[in-house]
């Protein structure tokens, strides 16, 4: 059974910095893309930044591009996400979701389908 574990979020004013981290078990961590997701308040999921399971391409969506970094240690069967200049619009729950299809060459953001999330990590960024 899959399960993911997202944790680092937390309370933060404007222009300082987070760090995100996620682990995933029952599986084979270095064999699958992972991406961050987050939710605000009345607002639909969407992805922020992604990665292949190789960890050499990356997705990263418009508005966070420059401050957040996504990496992959498969070493510690980690993903981490650094996120820097911080925005009270990225106040949100972040999720930690993994691509199930080992060697999945296509979407590097695991698609509904063949995804699994974890529980989420509430970021708030005030101002």
């Amino acid at each position: 059974q899959v399960q993911v574990v997202e944790s680092g979020g937390g309370l933060v004013q404007a222009g300082g910095s987070l760090n995100l981290s996620c682990t995933a078990s029952g599986l084979t961590f270095a064999d699958v893309a992972m991406g961050w997701f987050r939710q605000a308040a009345g607002k639909e999921r969407e992805a922020v930044s992604c990665t292949s399971w190789t960890g050499s391409s990356k997705y990263y969506a418009d508005s966070v591009k420059g401050r957040f970094t996504i990496s992959k240690d498969n070493g510690k069967n980690t993903l981490l996400l650094q996120m820097n200049i911080l925005k009270p619009e990225d106040t949100a729950m972040y999720y930690c979701g993994v691509d199930v299809r080992p060697r999945h060459g296509g979407s590097w953001c695991p698609p509904p389908a063949f995804g699994v999330w974890g529980q989420g990590t509430r970021v708030t960024v005030s101002s």
